[in-house]
């Protein structure tokens, strides 16, 4: 097992506010580090309990009935393809939208006292001893959901408080978290997968909207190879049967081969280090090794 310089295992663990967000973001990274021996731990903020069901063939009086333990029997599913050693629900509700009816139940996330939520996550912290979290960035205007908001606002205080020994005395000893990510979708990734569409012939998903503003790609330092495991997002995504049709054009309208070739890659930015980092990585664990590892090939390379 790879261990960081103390020799202490090394241990990933990332943080996300509903069932699926594990598989859309980061899966393939996840997967690859699993691959090699790390400890991967996902939390699960919330259990989607509001979410709604976009694959038709899913949406039938059953499932409605049952959606919560539909999704966590899909989250087990999708969290064995990635490779997860363990998933942690953090055991909130999910908050909905603003203003709905959801987001106001004193049980969802949104709504959840600050102090208790953080405490819950530095338990975690502090018992898997992770030396990389990933977690959501700041600005999320793009998708404003109030749990993926919340995710951002409990990290932070979670991870200082984690390594305080004067905060939460009772969650165990204290432990530092050498790195943390904010995964990303980057301008580069929706451009090689439209242009793709048009090479084949095919109706993009992808409309003007999708290339407005100048992108955020300058701000990623981070990007992980996961040609070896390819495949590993789109079979996670698709075990979210209720919140993923197979019919869409955006995850699955590309042959499969096709679309696990065309961008693998998953990109983060690095927004808090406490080893040396030197940028750009393409190593979660840069800095944090105990010995090196041979550099998995670049598919930026020219």
């Amino acid at each position: 097992m790879p261990s960081d310089l103390s020799g202490q295992p090394l241990a990933l663990l990332t943080i996300h506010a509903h069932p699926d967000d594990e598989s859309s973001k980061g899966a393939g990274s996840v997967a690859r580090y699993a691959a090699e021996g790390v400890k991967t731990v996902l939390v699960c903020c919330t259990g989607g309990e509001a979410g709604d069901i976009l694959n038709p063939a899913m949406d039938t009086p059953e499932v409605r009935a049952d959606l919560p333990a539909v999704r966590r029997g899909e989250l087990a599913d999708a969290t064995a393809i990635i490779g997860y050693d363990e998933v942690v629900m953090l055991g909130y509700r999910d908050s909905g939208m603003p203003d709905s009816e959801t987001n106001a139940d004193p049980r969802c996330f949104a709504q959840a006292p600050l102090d208790e939520a953080v405490g819950r996550l530095v338990d975690v912290i502090r018992r898997v001893r992770p030396q990389v979290v990933v977690t959501y960035p700041q600005d999320q205007d793009g998708y404003p959901h109030p749990d993926h908001l919340r995710v951002y606002e409990i990290t932070g205080p979670a991870i200082a408080a984690a390594a305080d020994p004067a905060a939460y005395p009772a969650a165990g000893e204290p432990w530092t978290v050498s790195k943390v990510y904010c995964s990303t979708w980057s301008r580069a990734r929706i451009v090689a997968t439209h242009e793709k569409f048009l090479e084949m012939g095919l109706e993009s998903p992808f409309d003007a909207g999708w290339f407005e503003g100048p992108g955020q790609d300058d701000q990623i330092t981070t990007r992980i190879d996961t040609s070896a495991v390819a495949d590993v997002r789109r079979r996670a995504l698709l075990a979210h049967a209720t919140q993923v049709d197979p019919t869409s054009r955006f995850w699955f309208g590309l042959p499969d081969e096709v679309a696990d070739a065309v961008y693998p890659v998953d990109d983060f930015v690095l927004v808090s280090s406490l080893v040396p980092a030197s940028i750009p990585e393409d190593d979660l664990f840069a800095s944090v090794r105990s010995a090196p590892v041979g550099n998995p090939s670049d598919p930026f390379a020219p």
